[in-house]
């Protein structure tokens, strides 16, 4: 059983700290220097042994790519109500604010993520609406939806990405970033960019993934 969380705004600012993003040095965010010790830090905190990584405390390169094209193709978000899915850290929904978009629910089933979109947020100077609700299968109207990293895991991505495609099928604009990981559905998408992104051999195979930006096809 799990003990309550008294603070999570103090858990993350204790065990993080706020620098520029490397291929997105327009945001900063609240990210850990190590994988493993706030990983293990947050099952203790947690009660929890063998919980998943504390994807929120890292800017993950699927998040990195979508935020720079976001940034780079703001007519993407632009004057529209957008969704950053499995937001994580809120990067993805920071860059759309910072690209003009109306507003930006950010969503992230794990509570620590939820306490660090709005902290990322505050510290970029833009409002987000974070939120911690199981959206799948979902239609709440967005203009345009933004996924980053969400193809590594068989069931959940084939749950996720039959529910993107169904909001672009009735028009929403839908952007999902994504290394190369093993479940992306790419015959039934199609790339509009790739960029050389840093990331940390803690999380991933080498320091610079080749990451993409795809919509469906």
């Amino acid at each position: 059983m799990s003990r309550a969380i008294s603070d999570p705004n103090a858990f993350i600012r204790a065990e993080t700290r706020l620098r520029p993003v490397p291929l997105v040095p327009e945001v900063s965010l609240h990210m850990a220097d190590e994988a493993v010790p706030i990983w293990h830090r947050t099952e203790e905190e947690l009660g929890e042994l063998g919980l998943p990584p504390p994807f929120w405390a890292f800017a993950w390169a699927g998040g990195q790519a979508l935020a720079r094209h976001v940034l780079d193709h703001p007519e993407t978000v632009r004057g529209k109500r957008v969704l950053d899915f499995a937001s994580g850290s809120g990067l993805v929904g920071i860059a759309a604010m910072k690209a003009g978009a109306t507003s930006v629910t950010c969503a992230d089933i794990d509570p620590f993520a939820v306490a660090a979109i709005a902290l990322n947020g505050a510290a970029n100077g833009v409002a987000l609406a974070p939120t911690q609700d199981d959206l799948i299968g979902r239609d709440d109207g967005w203009d345009t939806v933004l996924a980053g990293d969400i193809a590594y895991e068989r069931n959940l991505a084939e749950k996720v990405f039959a529910w993107l495609l169904a909001l672009a099928g009735r028009g929403a604009t839908v952007l999902i970033g994504d290394p190369g990981r093993t479940y992306l559905p790419k015959d039934r998408l199609t790339k509009l960019a790739e960029y050389s992104v840093p990331v940390t051999r803690e999380l991933e195979d080498m320091e610079i993934k080749r990451t993409a930006v795809w919509r469906p096809a």
